[in-house]
């Protein structure tokens, strides 16, 4: 028998799942893949998100603010797609994403876009840390908390998250700066990330965090 949304949520609670694994002290910001394919009608990938992108560019500035280390990540494929593999096969939208085909829409979305010194990782698949040198890096700069906002809740957005845990990294989904194309399944996703593997934690939390960063350092 299905389960209301709170008799699922104390359930939950009551096997254990959902504890709070709280910040650390050295966050990066992982702003996963926010390019106009997301934002644009016309594009296969498009996801209506823009109280998401504006909601991400105020974590971005606080980040800034705070000197936080920003990361940002893409998406690009060889013509063809042979380097995305079988995801590539799976997810023919992903063919908006081959070098020169739709550069309008590989493009980084106003106010989310990189600053001189603020690394890009160009990936073929979901996660940010899959055959990329994402997590030696963080690694290197000595971060324990991976602070997560971007595109899509329940695709790039959940496998980094997961891999951020995996790698050791405190994984810190920012609720409003996520999306998806379906409320629905942006919801579920939100929900099993904060039972299993990740805080899902609120803009305003994030920021005041970030504030007592600056406070301290």
């Amino acid at each position: 028998m299905a389960r209301e949304a709170g008799d699922l949520g104390r359930d939950y609670a009551k096997a254990g799942f959902g504890n709070r694994l709280g910040f650390g002290r050295r966050p990066a910001l992982i702003v996963v893949d926010f390019v106009h394919a997301y934002l644009d009608p016309a594009s296969p990938l498009y996801a209506g998100v823009e109280e998401a992108r504006a909601a991400a560019a105020r974590l971005l500035s606080a980040c800034r603010e705070a000197r936080v280390p920003v990361i940002h990540t893409n998406v690009a494929f060889t013509p063809g797609g042979a380097d995305g593999g079988v995801f590539f096969r799976k997810v023919k939208a992903l063919s908006c994403f081959e070098r020169g085909r739709h550069p309008e829409w590989a493009a980084f979305a106003e106010g989310l876009e990189p600053r001189e010194g603020e690394v890009v990782v160009t990936k073929q698949y979901a996660s940010a840390f899959f055959g990329t040198s994402l997590a030696s890096m963080l690694t290197a700069l000595g971060v324990d908390t991976a602070i997560i906002c971007g595109l899509s809740t329940s695709g790039c957005v959940r496998a980094t998250a997961l891999d951020a845990c995996q790698h050791g990294f405190v994984p810190v989904v920012v609720q409003e700066a996520v999306g998806d194309r379906d409320r629905r399944v942006h919801e579920s996703n939100l929900f099993d990330l904060a039972a299993k593997y990740a805080d899902v934690v609120g803009l305003e939390e994030v920021k005041g965090y970030l504030r007592g960063l600056r406070g301290a350092g």
